[in-house]
């Protein structure tokens, strides 16, 4: 399972022109899966999210976490994160986890962070997506489980 986070002060997702999820202050997770994932991933990946301190304290130093500032998660599926670009100059995208598998990962992870306690919208899985953000910091992380 791999995230890569951004801190945003505000995302959003649009299919079609239509505006399916929108957050402000909070991170933006683009999501992929590959073929050995299990649900044990999900659950350190969302109990990692959640408990990540990226936002600044008083005294700006990075120490609170989302719910100590009232944030919220954009997730977005992305396949492509498990894009091989190692040989020729066309990706290969042969490790990241077919949609009968990743599809029920990635709707255990949102239903992992919500239970949470977090706010969290999300794009439409598998659908052309434009994701649009304002970066907050830039802070931008790659986890990886």
């Amino acid at each position: 399972m791999r995230v890569l986070l951004q801190r945003v002060s505000r995302a959003s997702v649009r299919v079609s022109g239509e505006t399916v999820g929108a957050i402000e202050r909070g991170f933006c997770l683009l999501v992929g899966f590959t073929g050995t994932d299990t649900d044990a991933a999900c659950v350190w990946m969302a109990d990692k999210v959640v408990g990540l301190r990226l936002f600044g304290d008083a005294e700006g130093k990075m120490n609170l976490a989302l719910d100590e500032v009232g944030g919220a998660l954009l997730v977005v599926s992305q396949f492509t994160l498990y894009g091989d670009a190692e040989k020729g100059r066309r990706p290969s995208f042969v490790a990241a986890a077919r949609p009968e598998q990743a599809v029920p990962l990635y709707e255990r992870f949102v239903q992992l962070l919500r239970e949470r306690g977090v706010r969290v919208e999300t794009g439409s899985f598998g659908a052309m997506m434009e994701v649009e953000l304002v970066n907050d910091g830039p802070v931008t992380l790659w986890l990886e489980r």
